[in-house]
C-alpha cells in the first residue's frame, strides 16, 4: 500500500488565501465607520432590550452583484434613513453570499466577476471596500453569516447578521453566531418549522468551542462567550406566509414556553411574500396594524428593495445586465420601498413611544 494516495482524491487544487489581518491592515476602518458599526449594534441592542422604542429595518438589494449600483442605492437609502430616523433604525442589507439548493452563482465574495472563476481574494476586497463605504456614508449594514471562514475578514463592518432558513439548523453557524460580535437573527426552516429557530436562539446563548481561524490564518480553537441577542425571523414557509397575527401569537408561546425573549424580525419577502416583490408592502401594512392594535414583540423587518423593479437572470454578456436590478430574488424598487417605508414611518411614529416592553 506504500505511496498510494489516500487523501484529497476529489480535491483539484489548493490555493493560499489572504488572512484576515492582512487584508483589514490593507483595508482598514476609518474612526468615522467604526462608530457607524459601533452605533448600529448597540441601538439594536436597545430596540430588542426594549431601551429604544423604534423599529429597525434591513432593506435592500437580495443579493450585491454591482458595487456601483450598491453604493448608489446606498446613498439614496442614508436619505431615507434620516429622514425616519425618530421612529424606524434603516440598516442596509448587503448580502454577498448565497445559499444554493442546488448550484448557480454563489454571490460576489466567492466569484465577483460572475463568470464561475471564483476569484475570492478579489471578492473578499470588493467586498470589504463597499461595506467600508457605506459604513463611511453613516449607514450601518447587515449581511447573512454563510460561510464560517469569512466573518473573521468582514464581521467587523456590520451592524446585525442573519443566519438563513438553511443554515438555521447546522451546529456550525450556532457554534459561530455565539461568538459574532452583533445580534443576530434566526430564519425559521424552509418548511415553514419554528423549532429550529427558537432551538437556535437558545443554543446561540450559550458558550462554544469550535475549530475555526484566527486573525493571521491560522487554524484555531475558538471558545466563546454566548451571544443573548439571538432573536426568530419569520420568512414563512412551506407554501404559507407567518407574518400574521395568529402565527406572530404562535412564535410568542414558542419562544415563551423556553424561557426566550419574545423578539420577532418579519422577512417581508421569501414565502411572506410567495417571493411576490408587489406584496412586500402589504407585508409591511399588516405589520403597522399589528403593532397599533397592541403586538408588542415584532421589532424589525426585513425588506427586499432595489434600484429597479423585480429580477433578471445572469447572463454571458454581462453588459446586458439591466442596472439596479437583481440577479436573485426579485425585489420592490426605489420609489415604492421610499413610499412604503414613510407610510409605515407616519403610521407608528406616535404610537411606538407608548409600546410595551415585549419581555
Amino acid at each position: 500500500m506504500s505511496g498510494n494516495k489516500l487523501e484529497n482524491l476529489n480535491v483539484a487544487s489548493q490555493e493560499a488565501l489572504i488572512t484576515p489581518e492582512t487584508l483589514k491592515q490593507e483595508m482598514p476602518l476609518s474612526e468615522k465607520a467604526a462608530q457607524t458599526v459601533t452605533n448600529g449594534r448597540q441601538a439594536i441592542y436597545d430596540i430588542i432590550d426594549g431601551k429604544d422604542h423604534r423599529l429597525f429595518l434591513v432593506v435592500g438589494p437580495c443579493s450585491i452583484h454591482d458595487v456601483d449600483a450598491a453604493l448608489d442605492y446606498a446613498n439614496r437609502l442614508k436619505k431615507l434613513a434620516d429622514d425616519v430616523s425618530d421612529t424606524l433604525l434603516i440598516v442596509m442589507r448587503v448580502y454577498f453570499e448565497k445559499p444554493r439548493t442546488t448550484v448557480g452563482w454563489k454571490g460576489l465574495i466567492n466569484d465577483p466577476h460572475l463568470n464561475d472563476t471564483f476569484d475570492i481574494e478579489h471578492g473578499l476586497q470588493l467586498g470589504r471596500k463597499l461595506l467600508l463605504d457605506i459604513n463611511e456614508l453613516g449607514l450601518p449594514v447587515a449581511t447573512e453569516a454563510l460561510d464560517p471562514i469569512s466573518p473573521q475578514y468582514l464581521q467587523d463592518t456590520i451592524a446585525w447578521s442573519a443566519i438563513g432558513a438553511r443554515t438555521t439548523e447546522s451546529q456550525t453557524h450556532r457554534e459561530m453566531s455565539s461568538g459574532l460580535s452583533m445580534a443576530i437573527g434566526f430564519k425559521n426552516g424552509t418548511d415553514g418549522s419554528l423549532d429550529v429557530a427558537v432551538n437556535a436562539m437558545k443554543s446561540v446563548s450559550y458558550p462554544h468551542s469550535f475549530l475555526g481561524i484566527d486573525q493571521q490564518g491560522q487554524v484555531a480553537i475558538i471558545r466563546t462567550k454566548g451571544n443573548r441577542y439571538g432573536h426568530v425571523v419569520l420568512r414563512g414557509g412551506g407554501g404559507k406566509p407567518n407574518y400574521d397575527s395568529v402565527s406572530v401569537a404562535l412564535c410568542e408561546q414558542a419562544l415563551d414556553k423556553t424561557g426566550l425573549r419574545k423578539s420577532i424580525m418579519v422577512d417581508c419577502s421569501h414565502a411572506n411574500s410567495s417571493k411576490d416583490p408587489a406584496i412586500q408592502p402589504l407585508v409591511m401594512q399588516d405589520v403597522s396594524h399589528q403593532i397599533l392594535d397592541g403586538n408588542t414583540s415584532i421589532q424589525s423587518l426585513m425588506i427586499e428593495s432595489n434600484i429597479n423593479w423585480g429580477s433578471q437572470p445572469l447572463t454571458d454578456n454581462l453588459a446586458d445586465l439591466k442596472y439596479g436590478v437583481s440577479v436573485t430574488d426579485a425585489c420592490i424598487d426605489w420609489e415604492t420601498t421610499e413610499k412604503a417605508i414613510h407610510e409605515m414611518r407616519n403610521k407608528l411614529k406616535d404610537a411606538l413611544p407608548g409600546r410595551g416592553n415585549p419581555g
